[in-house]
């Protein structure tokens, strides 16, 4: 009897090996149309992959039936198929995203994982809410949405929990760059891979409802996260870039006001500022570099008087929040085909209030319009961008035009910074090198201790334990440090006699005058903040010379 696979002989046919023959058919035809179905979902070539695993199949059909042994044949129709098909599967994973790559180790764990579940415990328990304020629902698993809102759920749970006020994505080549600014201070974070940053960036953009296709032209959204009964609003900024998207996402906390007594001053500059909540005109300035906190101190000295004893208005190109009793006008993008910040400032005066502050004053004919009003009998809150209180005064008399004018109603100038403070929680106390005082004018036998941030401590398999209040960066919160002035009528005759600011600068000094680096090394010593701090402050906040050719 001859040993042909599925030879008749003597009128029997052997029904297993035909079982088996045609079974093997019927798995092989779907994969054909598989392939070629998939091939065009991932942009390939699909005729070209069906029609190999199709000849594969067919050539090694023939070749089963023609085999001596069946087994030989079926296992050279099956080695034939797979090696086929896998150089396929190898082919389109290639061009797909980590999570739509079959046959990895992930993909036949996922097959034994209820991907529903693992959508929700991906969300680590946050529920994101559209500006409109309706809630999201989960995403369909394995889909492009998915992968996207584990991402947003991972970036921004992270954020809150680092209490990060700003997350910024940076393009690069092959990945984007993470940050986070926390305490006005930045922290890299692991890059996100271009791949997954697209399909981030689609979602985050249905998410705040933005357009998913405008990658150039800058756009603003926002969205709410919530967690554990907590709300998080956050404000979403994209712009085109020859590098890529830029993603800038910035935390609307609501904003604190604050009284002049929590701002970080000494009890003798609060007394000063608060002395001059009766005064009905006159000249403030309040100064300091960019995001340094100037907005609130402005705000805590227009909160100084009274405000149903006073007609008290604002001009503002941003505010920061609502002032309770106070009327606050906001130049907006409208105003400015028909008038200037300044003509605006004018006009807020001619409604007659008797208290005016005008924030964000840098164009030369505002410091003008602040004068003259001051010389119409008003009280001026002028916040401009300056590095002390000597470079502040010298601004707005260069801009004025008038020195006279500007001493004549004078009353306070104030400059401030912000440090950060460290974390009382885990700071850690050390005794100062004997040197480092000498060069801060400190007295080696008054300062015994000075604190720096706490050393991060590590579990016995190398895991970083992170301290519960400040999450490892060492610092919680950040106070101002000020430098002020009360202008006296003997300081003010003294001050109009002098020729240059640096004669100005003695004259405060004679009355009493702290310079900022004073004040921030008391902040020192009292435990507050660090002496690297404060010299990090002071480095980055000095003007860079401008190269010499």
């Amino acid at each position: 009897m001859p040993n042909g696979s599925m030879v008749l002989a003597f009128g029997y046919v052997s029904i297993i090996k035909l079982l088996v023959f045609t079974g093997m058919f019927f798995l092989w035809m779907p994969l054909v149309n598989w392939v070629h179905s998939d091939a065009q979902a991932v942009r390939s070539r699909g005729n070209f992959w069906a029609a190999l695993v199709a000849g594969a199949g067919a050539g090694t059909l023939v070749i089963w039936l023609l085999a001596p042994i069946f087994l030989i044949g079926l296992l050279i129709f099956i080695i034939a198929v797979a090696a086929s098909s896998f150089a396929y599967v190898v082919h389109r994973n290639s061009r797909v995203a980590d999570f739509e790559r079959i046959l990895t180790a992930e993909h036949i764990k996922s097959l034994f994982v209820d991907e529903n579940k693992k959508i929700a415990k991906a969300s680590k328990g946050i529920v994101l809410v559209t500006a409109n304020g309706n809630d999201v629902p989960f995403p369909k698993p394995k889909s492009p949405e998915a992968i996207g809102f584990q991402t947003t759920c991972e970036v921004f749970e992270d954020a809150v929990w680092r209490r990060a006020s700003e997350v910024v994505f940076q393009p690069g080549p092959e990945e984007y760059s993470l940050i986070y600014r926390i305490d006005g201070h930045p922290f890299k974070q692991d890059p996100i891979p271009r791949e997954e940053m697209e399909y981030f960036l689609h979602y985050l953009k249905q998410l705040t409802d933005l357009d998913v296709n405008e990658r150039r032209k800058p756009q603003t959204g926002a969205f709410t996260l919530k967690k554990d009964e907590e709300s998080f609003k956050w404000e979403i900024n994209t712009a085109g870039s020859t590098a890529g998207e830029q993603v800038r996402a910035k935390r609307l906390d609501e904003y604190s006001m604050m009284k002049l007594t929590e701002l970080g001053m000494t009890e003798e500059q609060v007394q000063g500022l608060q002395s001059l909540k009766e005064l009905q005109k006159g000249l403030i300035i309040v100064s300091g570099p960019k995001q340094t906190g100037v907005t609130t101190t402005f705000y805590a000295l227009l909160l100084n008087h009274d405000p149903f004893l006073n007609d008290i208005n604002t001009l503002e190109k941003n505010p920061a929040a609502e002032l309770q009793n106070i009327t606050q006008h906001t130049y907006k993008l409208s105003d400015t085909g028909t008038s200037s910040y300044a003509q605006k400032f004018t006009s807020v005066v001619r409604m007659g209030p008797n208290i005016v502050g005008i924030a964000d004053c840098e164009e030369e004919d505002c410091f003008v319009a602040a004068i003259k009003a001051c010389q119409g009998g008003r009280l001026i809150h002028l916040a401009t961008e300056a590095s002390s209180v000597i470079k502040a005064l010298g601004k707005v008399m260069k801009n004025a035009g008038d020195k006279t004018a500007v001493l004549d109603n004078l009353t306070a100038v104030v400059n401030q910074r912000l440090v950060r403070k460290l974390c009382p929680e885990c700071k850690q106390a050390y005794q100062p090198n004997q040197a480092l005082l000498k060069k801060f004018n400190l007295s080696a036998d008054k300062i015994k201790l000075l604190y720096r941030p706490g050393d991060i401590e590590y579990d016995k398999h190398g895991k970083p334990i992170y301290c519960e209040h400040c999450q490892g960066t060492g610092f919680l919160g950040r106070i101002g440090i000020f430098e002020t002035i009360i202008i006296t009528d003997q300081i003010r005759e003294e001050i109009k006699q002098a020729k240059t600011l640096h004669d100005i600068s003695t004259i405060f000094r004679n009355k009493g005058m702290l310079y900022m680096q004073e004040q921030s090394i008391s902040k020192v010593t009292e435990g507050i903040t660090s002496i690297n701090e404060v010299i990090l402050e002071f480095a980055t906040a000095k003007p860079q010379k401008k190269k010499t050719k």
